[in-house]
């Protein structure tokens, strides 16, 4: 109450002076009437009175989030004019103070958890609630003290501004760019994000830590454990839902689930990626989505991927779940790891795609990108399934027939096939940019070897358990594999192996195989020849046997002999007839 007039001060208005703050935020593009800031940096309300504020006036302002915030525990901040600062970090003073008005600047915590701020203006017993709802409060990439903080104006012009993009898809051998609008700024988008938050498991004070946001995330963009936004769908039916090719953008994804509070159907790993970056970027956290092709899948967690064959080269599916996709694309996001030891702050991997368990839900990361490049899979989240995706090994085993009972012969190793052109979109440039070297280093390099050591001592030396799996079941059908060549040279006998299709596979031609025997050295050698074609999905499953051959071959000194296999266009359309669309 002022000492100097017998009424009580009263607020009578206050504006939210949204077309100044948000520019100053970096917010004015966001599509709702609320004022949207970021935390850590100061913001101007200009307070309306019934009479003049007086030195001896009491006046505070009360954020409160949540249904029930506290003090206690830093989800109510009171700032008072008399102690301007308060003790969650959060701060007020007075700009100008002229007749019945003030402008005020109030600065939040860069600590202070995301998400909508109820404003309550008390002035002595009187309390104003502003009729223009509450404030967005989101994670601030321009602030110094805020852990996503980015030092780079075209870095966060790109992974937080950004609402347009591409993702890349495709395989190894033909690598294209899918356009996506991710939208973060358009209608509902930021209130979507903010159900997600409010019907998370996620206390409220961590709503502070962008790692326990992204992970949660991570779970909630797919609907597998908690109702999310995305079902899943590798089937190829598409029946009562959207076909995952059809999917431009996330707006229409994120608007669809506000407004039914249902899972949107359906999606795959582009769809679940681009959905996550605009989650990522409307809440402030830096995003880019990740393409990696030969992507493996390593369900038991032992960094390879076994891959088992029968005597003619045929794979077996149902000996192990372990997997190699064409292309796989999860997302990247920016961050201090406060909780880590030091040095694994930066890009950190998370995805939304439910392959694997992790908690006991579908969710994975964040993974720190120098720990999957050093080894270091024993840091969270999820470093050894990461580290699997990008630089497993293949193994590939015979099976056989032994007195009745299987046995199990090791043929080869791989260990350069996988996780090849791993890409995302340029800073500022509608191009590819190859981000292989942030996550691992050059494929053969004593540095590389190292680092699979290390990350082998990691793992548990027996008993290990496969992880609950997703199945998947949709054959490659987006990108055509272009001519291509597969030399295998065996040296102690002097026996070279090439397989060649000389022309690229186009809709409506044959594939016509020339396999081709060589001898290097004199003598004569008697040669045992198996092998298949089989017709897999981008996951790596065997949906078709399209072909084979199985013969012994003799050769004398240094010669050769050519086998061809064709395999009618007619034969692997018919067994892919119902299947479309291309991704993990």
């Amino acid at each position: 109450m002022s000492s100097n007039s017998g009424s009580d001060l009263k607020v009578t208005g206050i504006d939210f002076l949204k077309s100044q703050n948000t520019l100053l935020h970096h917010t004015d593009e966001y599509n709702i009437e609320n004022l949207v800031v970021r935390r850590g940096q100061p913001f101007l309300l200009q307070l309306s009175f019934s009479r003049e504020l007086k030195a001896a006036d009491k006046l505070s302002l009360r954020f409160g989030i949540g249904e029930k915030p506290m003090k206690t525990r830093g989800t109510l901040m009171s700032l008072s004019m008399k102690q301007e600062k308060d003790l969650s970090g959060w701060q007020i003073s007075i700009v100008k103070n002229s007749g019945k008005e003030c402008l005020l600047s109030v600065t939040s915590s860069p600590r202070a958890p995301v998400g909508k701020y109820v404003l309550n203006v008390k002035t002595g017993t009187n309390i104003y609630k502003p009729p223009n709802g509450p404030i967005y409060l989101l994670f601030n990439p321009w602030c110094k003290d805020d852990v996503v903080f980015l030092d780079d104006e075209a870095q966060r012009k790109e992974y937080v501004l950004n609402d347009t993009g591409c993702i890349y898809v495709g395989s190894a051998y033909r690598i294209y760019d899918k356009p996506w609008n991710f939208g973060q700024f358009e209608e509902f988008v930021l209130d979507a994000c903010m159900y997600l938050l409010d019907n998370s498991k996620l206390k409220l004070i961590n709503r502070s830590d962008p790692v326990s946001v992204s992970r949660v995330m991570s779970a909630l963009v797919n609907a597998n454990d908690d109702r999310g936004v995305l079902m899943g769908n590798w089937s190829g039916i598409y029946n009562n839902g959207t076909s995952p090719v059809d999917w431009i953008g996330s707006v229409s994804i994120l608007q669809q689930y506000y407004k039914t509070k249902k899972p949107v159907c359906y999606g795959q790993c582009w769809v679940f990626a681009g959905v996550l970056t605009t989650v990522m970027r409307c809440l402030g956290i830096p995003s880019r989505c990740v393409s990696n092709f030969n992507s493996a899948h390593d369900t038991e967690e032992n960094l390879t991927v076994d891959i088992y064959m029968d005597e003619y080269g045929r794979i077996e599916n149902g000996i192990s779940f372990d997997s190699v996709w064409n292309f796989h694309v999860w997302n990247d996001v920016w961050m201090k790891r406060t909780d880590l030891p030091e040095g694994f702050d930066g890009w950190q991997a998370i995805d939304s795609t439910p392959q694997e368990q992790s908690g006991g839900i579908f969710q994975c990361g964040p993974c720190p990108l120098k720990a999957v490049r050093e080894g270091d899979v024993y840091l969270p989240f999820d470093g050894k399934f990461v580290y699997a995706e990008v630089n497993a090994d293949k193994v590939y085993w015979m099976v056989k027939k032994v007195n009745g009972k299987d046995k199990y012969i090791k043929l080869n190793t791989e260990t350069q096939d996988i996780g090849v052109n791993i890409s995302t979109k340029a800073v500022g440039q509608d191009k590819r940019e190859d981000i292989t070297a942030q996550y691992k280093f050059p494929e053969g390099s004593k540095e590389e070897r190292k680092a699979m050591e290390r990350a082998l001592s990691f793992i548990r030396p027996s008993g290990l358990t496969p992880r609950a799996h997703m199945p998947s079941a949709m054959p490659m059908a987006g990108a055509l594999s272009q001519p291509a060549a597969l030399c295998v040279a065996v040296s102690k006998t002097g026996v070279h192996l090439e397989i060649t299709n000389k022309e690229a596979l186009y809709p409506g031609n044959p594939l016509e195989l020339v396999i081709t025997v060589k001898t290097s050295t004199p003598g004569t050698r008697t040669i045992d020849l198996a092998g298949s074609c089989q017709l897999q999905s981008y996951t790596g499953k065997v949906e078709a046997s399209l072909g084979c051959v199985k013969e012994t071959i003799k050769l004398e000194g240094k010669s050769g002999r050519h086998r061809k296999l064709a395999v009618f266009y007619g034969l692997f359309t018919v067994a892919a007839w119902g299947f479309t669309g291309a991704g993990s």
